[in-house]
């Protein structure tokens, strides 16, 4: 089992910038890749930003150049760098991890970009 709690959610006005972190209970090495997904009100959720255990980061082209994802091994959590933060970007963003096949998913965020 991996529980995944995030934070760093809340409002922000357009061009600002949040940082969400996702803590996972078990150590990173038994964990094959990490991610940021988020979903806004009536839509499908979407994958944002995935590290690989040997931390290769890689992007949706909705915010490549705005958003950084990161990983801390000594802490056992992940970042998510967003600036240049725009509207769209509103939702709720959710950590998830794959181990040994298994799928595990955060309670989510709640981002919000409004002025």
């Amino acid at each position: 089992q991996v529980q995944l709690v995030e934070s760093g959610g809340g409002l922000v006005q357009p061009g600002g910038s949040l940082r969400l972190s996702c803590a996972a209970s078990r150590a990173f090495f038994s964990i094959n890749v990490m991610d940021w997904y988020r979903q806004a009100p009536g839509k499908q959720r979407e994958l944002v930003a995935t590290i690989t255990s040997g931390g290769s980061p890689n992007y949706a082209d909705f915010v490549k150049g705005r958003f950084t994802i990161s990983k801390d091994n000594a802490k056992n959590t992940i970042y998510l760098q967003m600036n240049s933060l725009k509207p769209e970007d509103t939702a709720v963003y959710y950590c998830h991890a794959l181990s040994f096949g298994v799928n595990y998913w955060g309670q989510g965020t709640q981002v919000t970009v409004s002025a």
